[in-house]
C-alpha cells in the first residue's frame, strides 16, 4: 500500500468492499455500537493493537458504547490504499 491519493472512482470501488463505511471529505468513517462500555474499550484496544502493527492509525472517538473510526492519511492529505487496507482490518476486528 503507497501513499499515493486515491481517485474518486478508485475511492467508490474501495467503499463498495466497506459498506459500512462512508466517505467525509478526506477520511472514511464507520461507526459501531458495542454491547456494553468495557467491550467497546476492548475493541478499541484491539484496534490500536492493529494500527501500531500497521504503523496507521484511526481517530477514534468513543461515546460510552458508540466507538467512531477515521481515517485519512495526513500525510498525503487524504485517502490512500493505506486506509482501505486498515478499514478492512478494523471490519475484521468488529465481526471478530
Amino acid at each position: 500500500m503507497g501513499n499515493s491519493l486515491l481517485s474518486d472512482p478508485e475511492i467508490t470501488i474501495a467503499l463498495a468492499t466497506l459498506p459500512d463505511w462512508s466517505r467525509e471529505g478526506d477520511a472514511i468513517t464507520r461507526t459501531v455500537k458495542a454491547p456494553s462500555f468495557l467491550d467497546g474499550i476492548e475493541l478499541v484496544r484491539k484496534v490500536a493493537t492493529a494500527a501500531e502493527q500497521a504503523d496507521h492509525h484511526p481517530d477514534i472517538d468513543i461515546r460510552w458504547r458508540t466507538i467512531r473510526f477515521t481515517l485519512s492519511t495526513h500525510s498525503a492529505g487524504g485517502l490512500t490504499g493505506q486506509d482501505t487496507a486498515m478499514a478492512h482490518v478494523i471490519d475484521d476486528i468488529v465481526a471478530g
